[in-house]
């Protein structure tokens, strides 16, 4: 019989097996101490502290006949760690014995997503979709994703498909980033109302703390004018002077069509939604690096003031607020500035925004959690607000085991002034929180902000 060898885990890698597995509500009375597996990561150990008796948990779980890690064994009240720690070491060995990888689960009765087998004709399938499956430096999100895919909730019954599609891949993958982050953030995802009926619009209705908010996922298209480049030679960033002249009408015009387009749709007088907060989640991808340079355009958009820069006599800088009424299409028609002044726009408590939901942050992800892809190193760069110095800076780090990026670093809330319905920051207090007070802007940032940021992936040489 093969020696079972019992190792102990880092979090990361435990996460991105089981994040989509555990309970939400998990930490109320437990927390979560040490992790571990059996060589082959087939089945995984949790030890934990019962925060109520204040004793010590063993969790063992492995996979169920769709690939979800659930828990098949468990022994409660024990007195030391080392008593838990030797308990999960003896039972992941008994459970591996007969090299059993499939763990039947009763209540399994639904099939996991398959995003990676092709159903769409060649003509019609995405560059970067193509990218994600053939190319070997994108193998970490690939993993990544495949782990999550099993608990994942098609509401329309199209999400495969739409994946995998040309027009469809950037704003299911925008989906499949907010369902990470809502998953790391602990929210219970609620999928039917009080009469049992399925919800399948707004895109997700979130719970905690007998707290509620819907939100609905939103992207920017890409131009028409401008495919995919991803198989292309680098994409250079438009000049300073060309992004200035784009930022005073087409960026804020993009983000206008798209957050108007979802106002026209009046979710709020939904039964679930019109008593709690409604949350419309914005990602740009109407070019390539657009996410490097557009978020000004969606501030000064939202809000209808643009912020400019001068110098006082004493050598300061002085920062001022400027009203903007509207902005002007090609044709010379203008549309109104300020999203959250518009009428309706009441009924949307905020916009959540982040620059980084893309396949970049799902390979980022992957990779920190132990996934390597093959003859590459990936080396993210860009510039943050760091809360030691109170300003902005420059950083650049390799991304491998040692890095701890979460789900949910990068992404702000801006919250409507007008809200009837204000949202609850305590249910998302991992990330940058932006309110309008008095014709000012205020933000409220974790320690490490990226604005924004650049993920390069380097093969070296072989000597």
């Amino acid at each position: 019989m093969k020696q079972v060898i019992v190792k102990q885990i880092d979090i990361k890698q435990f996460n991105a097996l089981v994040a989509h597995s555990r309970y939400p509500g998990a930490g109320f009375n437990s927390k979560e101490l040490a992790w571990f597996s059996n060589e082959e990561k087939t089945l995984l150990g949790v030890l934990g502290l019962d925060t109520t008796d204040d004793d010590y948990v063993g969790t063992v779980l492995g996979r169920d006949e769709i690939g979800r890690f659930c828990l098949i064994d468990f022994k409660i009240s024990m007195l030391t760690e080392q008593e838990s720690k030797d308990w999960i070491n003896n039972t992941i060995k008994w459970h591996s014995r007969d090299n059993k990888k499939v763990f039947p689960q009763v209540d399994c009765k639904k099939k996991a997503l398959d995003l990676f087998t092709v159903v769409q004709p060649l003509e019609n399938l995405s560059p970067v979709f193509l990218h994600l499956t053939r190319e070997n430096c994108f193998s970490p999100a690939k993993q990544i994703i495949s782990e999550i895919m099993p608990h994942y909730v098609d509401i329309d019954k199209s999400f495969v498909k739409e994946f995998q599609s040309i027009n469809g891949f950037d704003a299911r993958l925008w989906e499949l980033y907010l369902n990470s982050y809502i998953t790391e953030e602990a929210l219970f995802v609620i999928r039917e109302d009080i009469n049992r009926k399925k919800i399948n619009r707004p895109d997700f209705l979130v719970k905690k703390y007998g707290q509620s908010v819907a939100i609905e996922a939103v992207t920017v298209g890409r131009r028409k004018d401008k495919l995919v480049s991803i198989f292309d030679k680098p994409t250079e960033l438009p000049s300073p002077k060309e992004r200035e002249d784009r930022l005073l009408n087409e960026i804020p015009i993009r983000f206008q069509r798209a957050l108007c387009g979802k106002l026209k749709k009046k979710y709020w007088t939904l039964e679930h939604v019109k008593d709690i907060p409604l949350v419309f989640a914005i990602a740009d991808f109407h070019d390539d690096k657009s996410m490097l340079w557009t978020s000004t355009g969606l501030i000064e958009y939202l809000y209808g003031v643009r912020h400019t820069y001068r110098v006082d006599k004493n050598g300061d800088q002085i920062t001022e607020l400027i009203p903007i009424e509207s902005h002007e299409k090609f044709n010379g028609e203008k549309v109104p500035s300020g999203f959250f002044f518009l009428p309706d726009a009441e009924n949307i408590s905020a916009v959540l925004f982040s620059t980084h939901g893309t396949i970049s942050k799902f390979n980022r992800m992957g990779r920190q959690a132990g996934y390597i892809p093959l003859d590459t190193l990936i080396v993210r760069s860009g510039t943050c607000y760091d809360s030691s110095i109170n300003k902005a800076r420059q950083f650049r780090y390799l991304v491998d085991e040692t890095c701890n990026e979460t789900w949910g670093e990068g992404l702000s809330m801006f919250h409507n002034p007008n809200a009837k319905k204000t949202v609850p920051k305590g249910l998302f207090p991992t990330i940058a929180h932006h309110y309008f007070k008095n014709g000012e802007i205020l933000s409220i940032l974790p320690d490490f902000f990226p604005y924004e940021s650049q993920t390069l992936h380097l093969c070296p040489s072989k000597q």
